[in-house]
């Protein structure tokens, strides 16, 4: 498969474009992107937004997709067209959507599919609204999982003084933490995302230093 414009790239993929609408996301190491591709598909058919996704054009590595025209929520809000204010709410709002899909595997009625990475960078701002990408971290379980994986998220670039843009991840935190109410745990679900990203080999030694001063900001905030 040739591919074209280098459109994206992130801590573990990158995107190129490869005409017809499409786009490859390529693994830089070998992931299960037939799961992912089997989330995908079955969030779309409960009505979440999601890239439509191409299983048979797949791989061990690479997964194919529709492409999307806007920008990351990340970046309209670097660029003043959101505040961090609707950034939030618009997150907290995409949980709970998510969290009204009952889980594919999972024989507890309490779970549910969670995206366990939803932060303002997996988010774009398309045409027809939000649409939430990069489901390699996705899982099953408690949605409190979720809510609090995606306030840590937010708490360790807030905490970040060598960060431009901690100020501004604050705020989305704040709105977050107020959309949600008290659907953010910070208690037991908290503690459980923590050590998850303890564990998370993408984070750098730095990143990792920040979760306990994270952790308390979002305990703070609730």
């Amino acid at each position: 498969m040739e591919l074209g414009e280098l459109v994206g790239t992130g801590r573990s993929a990158d995107v190129y474009a490869i005409g017809g609408g499409r786009v490859l996301r390529r693994y830089r190491r070998e992931v299960d992107t037939a799961g992912e591709a089997a989330v995908m598909a079955y969030v779309a058919g409960h009505g979440y937004p999601v890239p439509e996704v191409y299983p048979d054009e797949s791989d061990a590595t690479d997964l194919v997709m529709g492409r999307l025209s806007g920008p990351t929520m990340l970046r309209a809000v670097v660029d003043g067209e959101l505040t961090p204010e609707e950034a939030g709410a618009i997150q907290a709002r995409l949980l709970r959507r998510l969290h009204e899909i009952p889980a594919m595997e999972s024989s507890d009625p309490a779970d549910r599919i969670l995206h366990l990475d939803l932060h303002p960078d997996n988010v774009m701002l398309t045409a027809s609204g939000p649409v939430v990408i990069d489901w390699c971290n996705a899982g099953e379980g408690p949605p409190a999982l979720d809510n609090a994986m995606s306030a840590l998220i937010l708490a360790q670039v807030a905490v970040d003084p060598e960060f431009a843009f901690a100020r501004t991840a604050r705020s989305t935190l704040v709105a977050l933490a107020a959309e949600l109410g008290g659907d953010l745990d910070v208690g037991e679900p908290l503690d459980r995302v923590k050590a998850r990203r303890d564990e998370d080999q993408g984070l750098t030694e730095r990143e990792v230093g920040l979760l306990g001063e994270a952790v308390e900001l979002v305990r703070q905030l609730r």
